[in-house]
Protein backbone atom coordinates (compact mmCIF):
# COMPACT_ATOMS: atom_id res chain seq x y z
CA UNK A 1 0.00 0.00 0.00
CA UNK A 2 1.34 3.48 -1.07
CA UNK A 3 1.70 5.13 2.08
CA UNK A 4 0.80 9.16 1.92
CA UNK A 5 3.59 11.03 2.36
CA UNK A 6 4.87 8.77 -0.66
CA UNK A 7 2.20 9.68 -2.78
CA UNK A 8 2.29 13.35 -2.47
CA UNK A 9 6.17 13.40 -3.10
CA UNK A 10 5.85 12.02 -6.50
CA UNK A 11 3.40 13.82 -7.55
CA UNK A 12 3.69 15.41 -10.72
CA UNK A 13 1.56 18.75 -10.52
CA UNK A 14 -1.18 20.26 -7.87
CA UNK A 15 -4.79 21.36 -8.52
CA UNK A 16 -3.26 24.64 -8.71
CA UNK A 17 -1.01 24.02 -11.93
CA UNK A 18 -3.64 21.41 -13.57
CA UNK A 19 -5.65 24.02 -13.32
CA UNK A 20 -3.33 26.55 -14.90
CA UNK A 21 -2.62 24.18 -17.86
CA UNK A 22 -6.08 23.75 -18.70
CA UNK A 23 -7.04 27.46 -18.62
CA UNK A 24 -3.85 27.83 -21.34
CA UNK A 25 -4.95 24.62 -23.80
CA UNK A 26 -8.58 25.76 -23.81
CA UNK A 27 -7.44 29.43 -24.41
CA UNK A 28 -5.07 28.23 -26.53
CA UNK A 29 -3.05 31.25 -25.53
CA UNK A 30 -0.34 32.63 -22.51
CA UNK A 31 -1.17 35.98 -23.36
CA UNK A 32 -4.56 35.20 -22.98
CA UNK A 33 -4.24 32.82 -19.29
CA UNK A 34 -1.65 35.45 -17.88
CA UNK A 35 -4.59 38.11 -18.47
CA UNK A 36 -7.15 36.01 -17.28
CA UNK A 37 -5.62 35.07 -13.94
CA UNK A 38 -3.39 38.02 -13.54
CA UNK A 39 0.15 36.20 -13.53
CA UNK A 40 2.93 36.91 -15.81
CA UNK A 41 3.61 34.47 -19.03
CA UNK A 42 6.70 34.23 -17.47
CA UNK A 43 5.19 32.30 -14.62
CA UNK A 44 2.29 30.42 -16.18
CA UNK A 45 5.02 29.09 -18.57
CA UNK A 46 7.42 28.10 -15.69
CA UNK A 47 4.89 26.07 -13.96
CA UNK A 48 3.72 24.27 -17.64
CA UNK A 49 7.05 23.60 -17.78
CA UNK A 50 7.41 22.13 -14.26
CA UNK A 51 4.24 19.41 -15.18
CA UNK A 52 5.86 18.55 -18.63
CA UNK A 53 8.89 17.82 -16.33
CA UNK A 54 7.49 15.68 -13.67
CA UNK A 55 5.40 13.48 -16.38
CA UNK A 56 8.10 13.41 -19.04
CA UNK A 57 5.97 14.62 -21.70
CA UNK A 58 5.47 17.40 -24.27
CA UNK A 59 1.64 18.84 -23.29
CA UNK A 60 2.02 21.91 -25.31
CA UNK A 61 3.30 22.53 -28.38
CA UNK A 62 4.10 26.50 -28.58
CA UNK A 63 4.25 28.69 -31.84
CA UNK A 64 4.52 32.37 -32.73
CA UNK A 65 0.94 32.72 -32.76
CA UNK A 66 -1.09 30.13 -30.63
CA UNK A 67 -0.29 27.06 -28.59
CA UNK A 68 -2.25 23.76 -29.33
CA UNK A 69 -2.15 20.80 -27.23
CA UNK A 70 -0.21 17.34 -28.00
CA UNK A 71 -1.74 14.07 -28.00
CA UNK A 72 -0.70 13.88 -24.40
CA UNK A 73 -2.07 16.92 -23.30
CA UNK A 74 -5.17 16.03 -25.09
CA UNK A 75 -5.61 13.30 -22.94
CA UNK A 76 -4.76 15.00 -19.36
CA UNK A 77 -7.44 17.88 -20.74
CA UNK A 78 -10.08 15.20 -21.60
CA UNK A 79 -9.99 13.52 -18.41
CA UNK A 80 -9.33 16.33 -15.97
CA UNK A 81 -12.08 17.82 -16.38
CA UNK A 82 -14.38 15.51 -14.49
CA UNK A 83 -11.31 15.15 -11.81
CA UNK A 84 -11.71 18.81 -11.12
CA UNK A 85 -15.71 18.45 -11.51
CA UNK A 86 -15.59 15.97 -8.14
CA UNK A 87 -13.61 18.54 -6.34
CA UNK A 88 -15.72 21.44 -7.44
CA UNK A 89 -18.79 19.77 -6.42
CA UNK A 90 -16.94 18.28 -2.27
CA UNK A 91 -16.31 21.70 -2.03
CA UNK A 92 -19.73 23.35 -3.46
CA UNK A 93 -21.67 20.96 -1.01
CA UNK A 94 -19.40 21.67 1.70
CA UNK A 95 -20.13 25.17 1.98
CA UNK A 96 -23.64 24.35 1.50
CA UNK A 97 -23.65 22.18 4.02
CA UNK A 98 -21.59 23.46 6.44
CA UNK A 99 -20.63 27.40 5.86
CA UNK A 100 -24.47 28.26 4.88
CA UNK A 101 -23.67 29.35 1.63
CA UNK A 102 -27.07 29.35 -0.44
CA UNK A 103 -27.65 26.27 -2.42
CA UNK A 104 -28.08 26.85 -6.58
CA UNK A 105 -29.06 24.69 -9.79
CA UNK A 106 -27.73 25.07 -12.25
CA UNK A 107 -29.46 24.41 -15.22
CA UNK A 108 -29.16 23.99 -18.99
CA UNK A 109 -31.96 23.88 -21.47
CA UNK A 110 -31.30 22.61 -24.79
CA UNK A 111 -32.01 25.75 -27.63
CA UNK A 112 -34.35 23.02 -29.64
CA UNK A 113 -36.73 23.55 -26.64
CA UNK A 114 -38.75 26.34 -26.48
CA UNK A 115 -38.47 28.89 -23.42
CA UNK A 116 -42.43 28.16 -22.69
CA UNK A 117 -41.35 25.34 -21.19
CA UNK A 118 -39.54 27.16 -18.45
CA UNK A 119 -42.40 27.86 -16.57
CA UNK A 120 -43.32 24.48 -15.82
CA UNK A 121 -39.56 23.56 -15.10
CA UNK A 122 -39.22 26.59 -12.11
CA UNK A 123 -42.41 27.21 -11.03
CA UNK A 124 -42.84 24.61 -8.27
CA UNK A 125 -39.42 25.03 -7.11
CA UNK A 126 -39.91 28.95 -6.98
CA UNK A 127 -42.73 27.97 -4.81
CA UNK A 128 -41.39 25.44 -2.43
CA UNK A 129 -37.57 26.08 -2.57
CA UNK A 130 -37.37 29.92 -2.60
CA UNK A 131 -34.14 30.33 -1.36
CA UNK A 132 -32.27 27.76 -3.87
CA UNK A 133 -30.90 29.85 -6.68
CA UNK A 134 -31.70 29.09 -9.89
CA UNK A 135 -29.20 29.75 -12.56
CA UNK A 136 -30.22 28.99 -16.57
CA UNK A 137 -28.44 28.56 -19.73
CA UNK A 138 -29.68 27.92 -23.57
CA UNK A 139 -27.09 25.64 -25.00
CA UNK A 140 -26.65 23.06 -27.63
CA UNK A 141 -26.97 19.64 -26.72
CA UNK A 142 -23.60 18.88 -27.25
CA UNK A 143 -22.39 21.71 -24.97
CA UNK A 144 -25.26 20.77 -22.12
CA UNK A 145 -23.70 17.45 -21.81
CA UNK A 146 -19.96 18.77 -22.09
CA UNK A 147 -21.09 20.70 -18.97
CA UNK A 148 -22.63 18.20 -17.09
CA UNK A 149 -19.36 16.14 -16.84
CA UNK A 150 -17.35 18.92 -15.90
CA UNK A 151 -19.94 20.07 -13.09
CA UNK A 152 -20.88 22.94 -14.50
CA UNK A 153 -24.22 22.26 -14.71
CA UNK A 154 -26.44 20.21 -12.24
CA UNK A 155 -29.71 19.40 -14.92
CA UNK A 156 -29.85 19.47 -18.60
CA UNK A 157 -33.10 19.39 -20.28
CA UNK A 158 -32.67 17.94 -23.65
CA UNK A 159 -33.42 15.25 -26.35
CA UNK A 160 -31.88 11.59 -25.60
CA UNK A 161 -27.97 11.44 -26.82
CA UNK A 162 -27.44 8.87 -29.00
CA UNK A 163 -24.50 7.61 -26.31
CA UNK A 164 -24.59 8.98 -23.11
CA UNK A 165 -21.05 9.00 -21.28
CA UNK A 166 -21.35 6.68 -17.65
CA UNK A 167 -21.10 9.66 -15.78
CA UNK A 168 -24.12 11.02 -16.44
CA UNK A 169 -27.76 9.08 -16.18
CA UNK A 170 -31.22 10.02 -17.23
CA UNK A 171 -34.16 10.85 -14.87
CA UNK A 172 -36.57 11.30 -16.45
CA UNK A 173 -38.34 10.89 -20.04
CA UNK A 174 -41.55 12.90 -21.48
CA UNK A 175 -43.15 12.51 -24.77
CA UNK A 176 -43.59 16.04 -26.86
CA UNK A 177 -45.94 16.36 -29.45
CA UNK A 178 -45.93 18.78 -32.27
CA UNK A 179 -48.25 20.77 -34.15
CA UNK A 180 -48.43 22.67 -37.43
CA UNK A 181 -49.01 26.53 -37.81
CA UNK A 182 -49.98 29.11 -39.72
CA UNK A 183 -50.85 33.11 -40.10
CA UNK A 184 -54.68 33.35 -39.32
CA UNK A 185 -55.07 36.27 -42.33
CA UNK A 186 -52.92 34.30 -44.70
CA UNK A 187 -54.80 30.97 -44.50
CA UNK A 188 -58.19 33.18 -44.33
CA UNK A 189 -57.02 34.78 -47.78
CA UNK A 190 -56.39 31.72 -49.46
CA UNK A 191 -59.98 30.72 -48.66
CA UNK A 192 -59.39 26.82 -48.38
CA UNK A 193 -61.22 24.45 -46.15
CA UNK A 194 -58.30 23.00 -43.96
CA UNK A 195 -60.29 19.77 -42.74
CA UNK A 196 -59.61 18.75 -46.23
CA UNK A 197 -56.34 17.47 -46.46
CA UNK A 198 -55.78 17.70 -50.00
CA UNK A 199 -56.46 21.52 -50.13
CA UNK A 200 -54.20 21.91 -46.85
CA UNK A 201 -51.49 20.38 -48.33
CA UNK A 202 -51.22 21.86 -51.90
CA UNK A 203 -51.66 25.50 -49.59
CA UNK A 204 -48.62 24.08 -47.11
CA UNK A 205 -45.99 23.47 -50.22
CA UNK A 206 -46.76 27.12 -51.29
CA UNK A 207 -45.80 28.92 -47.79
CA UNK A 208 -42.57 29.82 -47.14
CA UNK A 209 -41.69 27.25 -44.39
CA UNK A 210 -39.76 27.96 -41.11
CA UNK A 211 -37.44 25.35 -40.09
CA UNK A 212 -35.45 24.53 -37.40
CA UNK A 213 -31.68 24.18 -38.21
CA UNK A 214 -30.43 20.88 -39.51
CA UNK A 215 -27.65 21.06 -37.16
CA UNK A 216 -29.91 20.22 -34.24
CA UNK A 217 -31.00 16.51 -33.43
CA UNK A 218 -34.68 17.95 -33.91
CA UNK A 219 -34.05 19.84 -37.18
CA UNK A 220 -32.86 16.74 -38.71
CA UNK A 221 -35.61 14.38 -37.47
CA UNK A 222 -38.31 16.65 -38.24
CA UNK A 223 -36.76 16.82 -42.12
CA UNK A 224 -36.52 13.39 -42.62
CA UNK A 225 -40.68 13.43 -41.00
CA UNK A 226 -41.72 15.54 -43.55
CA UNK A 227 -40.51 13.54 -46.16
CA UNK A 228 -42.13 10.30 -45.29
CA UNK A 229 -45.14 12.28 -44.98
CA UNK A 230 -44.82 13.54 -48.52
CA UNK A 231 -44.89 17.21 -47.75
CA UNK A 232 -42.70 18.77 -50.21
CA UNK A 233 -42.20 22.22 -48.08
CA UNK A 234 -39.66 25.31 -49.15
CA UNK A 235 -37.53 26.10 -46.49
CA UNK A 236 -37.30 29.93 -46.80
CA UNK A 237 -35.43 30.19 -43.22
CA UNK A 238 -33.48 27.93 -40.72
CA UNK A 239 -33.35 29.54 -37.30
CA UNK A 240 -31.96 28.04 -33.72
CA UNK A 241 -35.17 27.80 -31.77
CA UNK A 242 -38.97 27.80 -32.07
CA UNK A 243 -39.63 30.94 -29.96
CA UNK A 244 -38.60 32.79 -32.70
CA UNK A 245 -40.43 30.97 -35.53
CA UNK A 246 -43.74 31.35 -33.60
CA UNK A 247 -43.79 34.79 -33.29
CA UNK A 248 -42.56 34.75 -37.46
CA UNK A 249 -45.48 32.77 -37.69
CA UNK A 250 -47.50 35.43 -36.21
CA UNK A 251 -46.47 38.43 -38.30
CA UNK A 252 -46.90 36.45 -41.83
CA UNK A 253 -43.70 35.48 -42.83
CA UNK A 254 -44.52 31.70 -43.44
CA UNK A 255 -45.85 28.49 -41.81
CA UNK A 256 -43.90 26.00 -39.66
CA UNK A 257 -44.22 22.67 -37.34
CA UNK A 258 -43.66 23.42 -33.56
CA UNK A 259 -43.75 21.61 -30.32
CA UNK A 260 -47.03 22.30 -29.06
CA UNK A 261 -46.55 22.92 -25.65
CA UNK A 262 -44.29 25.81 -27.07
CA UNK A 263 -47.38 27.96 -28.01
CA UNK A 264 -48.82 28.12 -24.03
CA UNK A 265 -47.11 31.50 -23.90
CA UNK A 266 -49.02 32.84 -26.91
CA UNK A 267 -52.37 31.29 -26.18
CA UNK A 268 -53.82 35.06 -26.98
CA UNK A 269 -52.11 35.27 -30.24
CA UNK A 270 -55.01 35.40 -32.39
CA UNK A 271 -52.75 35.50 -35.46
CA UNK A 272 -51.77 32.05 -35.30
CA UNK A 273 -53.76 28.99 -35.83
CA UNK A 274 -53.00 25.30 -35.36
CA UNK A 275 -53.93 22.71 -38.61
CA UNK A 276 -54.83 19.81 -38.56
CA UNK A 277 -52.64 16.78 -39.72
CA UNK A 278 -53.55 12.55 -39.77
CA UNK A 279 -50.05 12.17 -38.10
CA UNK A 280 -48.62 13.90 -35.34
CA UNK A 281 -44.24 14.72 -34.79
CA UNK A 282 -43.66 13.63 -31.59
CA UNK A 283 -39.81 13.52 -30.13
CA UNK A 284 -38.28 12.49 -26.67
CA UNK A 285 -36.80 14.88 -24.16
CA UNK A 286 -34.79 14.00 -21.45
CA UNK A 287 -33.60 14.82 -17.94
CA UNK A 288 -30.23 14.26 -17.04
CA UNK A 289 -27.85 15.06 -14.23
CA UNK A 290 -24.45 13.65 -13.40
CA UNK A 291 -23.97 10.36 -11.16
CA UNK A 292 -22.94 10.80 -7.75
CA UNK A 293 -22.73 9.19 -5.11
CA UNK A 294 -25.45 11.37 -3.54
CA UNK A 295 -27.54 13.69 -5.21
CA UNK A 296 -28.23 17.10 -2.95
CA UNK A 297 -31.46 17.12 -1.61
CA UNK A 298 -31.93 20.44 -3.29
CA UNK A 299 -31.47 19.19 -6.53
CA UNK A 300 -33.74 15.76 -6.30
CA UNK A 301 -35.97 18.05 -5.28
CA UNK A 302 -35.92 20.47 -8.53
CA UNK A 303 -36.16 17.33 -10.95
CA UNK A 304 -38.95 15.69 -8.98
CA UNK A 305 -40.44 19.63 -9.14
CA UNK A 306 -40.56 19.19 -13.18
CA UNK A 307 -43.76 19.12 -14.70
CA UNK A 308 -44.21 18.59 -18.22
Amino acid sequence: MIKAHELLSRRPFDLYQLHLFRLVAESGSFTRAAQITGLTQSAITRQIQSIEQQLGLSLLTRTTRSVVTTAAGKFLLQESGPVLGDIDVLLRRLKEEYADAPREVRVGVSKSVSLAYLPGFFAANVRQGPTVISRVTHESSQTILASLESDALDVGVLLPPARLSPRLRITHRFRDAFTFIANADQLAAANINIKKPAELRHWMETQPWLALQDTTQTGRRLTAWLKQQKLHVRPAMELDNFDLIINLVAVGVGASLVPQRSLALYARKQSLVRLPWPKRFVRELVVVVRRQKQTPEHIQRFVGNILF
